[in-house]
């Protein structure tokens, strides 16, 4: 399990719900090895090594190759994002990409705050005199990376700064989930959320951490909750996002039509079938890896833009910041691996696995996202984490919050902190 792992230093997709036992049990910590070849001491390095997000000329010239090869297919007339990535909209962003996406002023971004890698991640900020930071882990999901948490974390990191109180100062620690980015992917079969949550509360424990915060979206929830079944070193766990199949599980909601409407929003298409398909296709095409991650980052942050010519990216994002994030998956090589998670996570069938049918009883807080891809009522949230002690259902945001709304997350991040004190 000693995996190349990247993080910056300086929060889902697939809740699983179940009937369970209100027995109070966690899982052993166990090991593994997920590197090439078998376990040997001479690969175990326990150092960590600090890292910095480079380029060349020659990656960008073969991006700008690559880019110009591009065969254009003309989209349905009025067909918006009803099939997917409108392709006139897509020329304007492979324009964009080719004669004014600074892909050099980008990496500069990405190196403001430091980086490291680890053979199984952590800088301590500057914090106000007599404050003692609060470790945060804070996990991104797919197509995301690391890069959605860099408009949160001077909000956590400097508060004083912002605005805000310094009641809560955090150090946070973003690492990428392996075989995304700069994080080596496993070359073993099986590598799945259990076996992430466990490289990362190791790594936490290298870093110096004995207990910390935990907060995920998307895989990052599910691997948080996995984190909060393994053992109890987290003293909260911060989450968001969709509870799967809840509305087939549970028929019953409660909560009057906009709860139900939330379930299944009209339109709401996830897609995951062919994505093992998809992935050499998508590492040999930058303007199909693109057409792909961001539709993603069109319908589920509103399955209303849809209806839209562009999908509405640029009311909510900047393509500055939207082209960042998929430079990461294609710099690196990264989708095929990056979409291995799915196969991994669901291929074994529902419910098979014990960690997946375990409740969490580490103190939680939920942030409820309205344009969320699917929504999980606040009955439904307490049944899975008894221990909930903060559920919010915010005004307005979607699946990739922390990038869309870093204030309002920061804000509940916060929020559910005070509370946790509190008791």
């Amino acid at each position: 399990m000693w995996l190349e792992i990247f993080l910056t230093s300086v929060l889902g997709f697939a809740i699983y719900w179940f009937i369970s036992r209100d027995k109070e049990e966690t899982l052993p910590l166990e090991d593994g090895w997920w590197g090439p070849g078998t376990r040997s001491a001479a690969r175990e390095d326990n150092s960590i090594r600090p890292f910095k997000v480079e380029t060349s000329d020659e990656e960008i010239h073969d991006l700008h190759q690559r880019i110009d090869r591009f065969r254009f297919t003309p989209p349905l007339e009025d067909s918006c994002f009803h099939y997917g990535f409108n392709s006139n909209y897509l020329k304007k962003v492979v324009s964009y990409w080719k004669n004014e996406f600074d892909w050099k002023k980008q990496v500069e971004i990405l190196n403001r705050y430091p980086h490291f890698k680890t053979k199984i991640e952590g800088i301590p900020p500057q914090l106000p005199a007599g404050r003692t930071p609060k470790p945060l882990l804070m996990v991104h999901g797919w197509p995301g990376s690391f890069y959605e948490f860099y408009k949160i974390i001077p909000l956590l990191t400097d508060p004083k700064n912002h605005g805000l109180s310094d009641e809560h100062v955090f150090e946070v620690i973003c690492p990428s989930i392996p075989g995304y980015g700069f994080s080596e992917a496993s070359s073993k079969k099986g590598f799945n959320s259990l076996a992430t949550a466990r490289i990362f509360y190791k790594l936490m424990l290298r870093l110096g951490f004995q207990e910390f915060y935990i907060q995920g979206g998307d895989w990052g929830s599910l691997i948080c909750h996995c984190r909060g079944g393994v053992c109890w070193a987290a003293l909260g766990l911060q989450g968001r996002g969709c509870p799967g199949a809840l509305g087939k599980r549970f028929p019953g909601s409660e909560g009057g039509p906009s709860n139900h409407v939330a379930l299944w929003p009209p339109g709401l298409s996830l897609s995951l079938a062919p994505r093992s398909l998809l992935g050499s296709a998508l590492n040999d095409s930058p303007v199909g890896l693109a057409a792909y991650i961001l539709e993603k980052f069109s319908t589920w942050t509103n399955t209303e833009f849809r209806y839209l010519e562009d999908g509405g990216l640029e009311r909510k994002f900047s393509l500055d910041d939207l082209l960042t994030n998929v430079m990461l998956y294609w710099t690196t090589g990264t989708i095929v691996s990056s979409q291995r998670f799915y196969k991994e996570n669901l291929g074994q069938g529902w419910m098979t696995q014990k960690h997946e049918r375990m409740k969490v009883y580490v103190p939680t807080g939920f942030s409820a996202f309205p344009s969320e891809l699917l929504h999980a009522p606040e009955k439904w949230v307490r049944f899975k984490y008894p221990k909930l002690i903060s559920y919010s259902y915010m005004v307005r945001g979607g699946h990739f919050a922390a990038l869309e709304e870093p204030e309002l997350l920061a804000q509940d991040i916060r929020k559910f902190l005070s509370l946790l004190e509190r008791q």
